[in-house]
């Protein structure tokens, strides 16, 4: 792969155990992993000019439902809570195919990217007509972000209870076996790793306990991370204490989805106990405050969370609730929810970024990212802070979250470029977005 020399960036934002940011520095990036940071390094390789630049590592994103990329703004869905949010998209998602599962993936993460984004998760739950978990995993190989996949599910539809269509839910034993074909055909666990596979019904509402319980014991026998939804909203609870007599994190206490490998998305209704429960567990969190904000959810106590301990990631969340996909973004908006519910002095600009970078990395089992220094893998964003967003800031690295750039000027992942000079240059991103157009079309017809 070679060399790749970052020169002369304006701050190196390293997120090392110092936090040290580095004035006037270089990045020197080799066969995948950073190989080198501090003034005046050399090299006979590739040069990339950084003078004007902030240089972070590559943000990471914990939730998301790649497929929704195809159905963003959807009228029936725009004013609706949760609940009736999805009574409305579940029978637009079900004419969805294999075509469709991986353009819209390839969608999604050419968004993350250009938002500086390396390294993504997706949850996808539901695999119509002979959609399958690969057809993201080839989006995202061809694109060139590092994946975390997690295999979904839903088994109960509404002939049983449940919210989504019985054409959308599948037999359990079924699942459980298609979790164990995905996590031997994909999963890698070595360092560095560009798939690693999850395993994520989709919500304590939508399976039943014998398959969360399942799910579990079959993630630690497989040894790869669990991932589901949790306490996302008031619905979300009532239907846990009057469905399991208990709160949403006694729910997962009890079977199994506590613990280090395991992150559950939202937690926007948390107690005070659950929040202990997850500090002493080491349980993750993908805190998604935009997605929250648009189904009116309410504000994560993130605050509460990051002072008991809790690892707290940040994630997109699908496009159909954002409607963006932008992880700068989310992390600007993360800070000024706290700000709104905590005071002005709740969270600062440094700690969302920390969040949005070594936050995610954390919370997916990646010691090997989210930071620049010697040895992690070479995922690096480079933003442009000498032009309009950044026009008068004082506090360059503050700036990233506070006014932009919203969009990176270039992006590596395991030390291949994927964003040069703002434009996705490893897919005809042009051509995928008019074949998107084309089957959004299909979908409203």
């Amino acid at each position: 792969m070679g060399e790749i020399l970052i020169r002369s960036a304006e701050v190196v934002v390293t997120m090392d155990g110092a936090r040290r940011e580095l004035k006037g520095s270089d990045l020197l990036l080799r066969d995948g992993q950073i190989a080198a940071v501090g003034p005046g390094l050399e090299s006979m390789g590739e040069v990339v000019e950084a003078k004007g630049c902030v240089v972070t590592p590559g943000l990471v994103n914990t939730h998301h439902h790649l497929y929704q990329t195809l159905t963003r703004a959807v009228p029936g869905g725009q004013d609706a809570l949760l609940f009736g949010w999805l009574q409305t998209l579940y029978p637009i998602w079900a004419k969805m195919g294999p075509e469709e599962i991986r353009v819209s993936a390839q969608v999604g993460l050419a968004e993350l990217a250009l938002t500086g984004c390396t390294t993504s998760s997706d949850h996808l739950y539901m695999y119509p007509n002979g959609a399958r978990l690969e057809d993201t995993i080839h989006a995202a190989a061809e694109l060139g972000l590092r994946f975390h996949p997690t295999r979904g599910a839903m088994s109960i539809g509404e002939s049983d209870g449940g919210l989504p269509p019985d054409s959308l839910v599948e037999r359990e034993e079924a699942i459980l076996n298609d979790c164990i074909r995905i996590v031997d055909a994909f999963h890698d666990p070595n360092e560095g790793s560009m798939c690693r596979v999850g395993i994520a019904p989709c919500s304590p509402f939508s399976v039943s306990r014998e398959l969360m319980r399942d799910a579990a014991l079959l993630a630690r026998d497989k040894c790869v991370m669990l991932h589901t939804h949790l306490a996302e909203n008031d619905e979300d609870i009532s239907y846990s204490l009057e469905q399991f007599g208990c709160r949403p994190g006694q729910y997962a206490e009890d079977l199994g989805w506590t613990g280090e490998d395991v992150w559950h998305a939202h937690c926007v209704k948390l107690d005070a106990g659950e929040i202990d429960l997850f500090a002493r567990t080491q349980t993750g969190v993908a805190h998604c405050p935009c997605s929250n904000c648009r189904l009116g959810s309410g504000i994560a106590p993130v605050r509460q969370m990051r002072d008991a301990g809790v690892k707290v990631a940040l994630g997109v969340d699908g496009s159909a609730s954002n409607d963006a996909g932008s992880l700068i973004g989310e992390a600007r908006m993360a800070m000024l929810l706290q700000r709104v519910q905590n005071g002005a002095d709740a969270m600062a600009a440094r700690e969302a970024l920390e969040i949005a970078t070594l936050g995610g990395a954390q919370v997916l089992g990646r010691p090997d990212c989210g930071i620049l220094a010697p040895g992690k893998r070479a995922d690096v964003a480079i933003w442009d802070v000498s032009g309009l967003e950044a026009a008068g800031a004082w506090d360059p690295v503050a700036a990233l979250v506070l006014c932009g750039p919203p969009k990176v000027k270039h992006l590596f992942v395991e030390g291949r470029q994927v964003v040069r000079d703002g434009q996705v240059v490893t897919i005809d991103l042009p051509r995928v977005i008019e074949t998107q157009n084309r089957l959004a079309s299909a979908l409203m017809g």
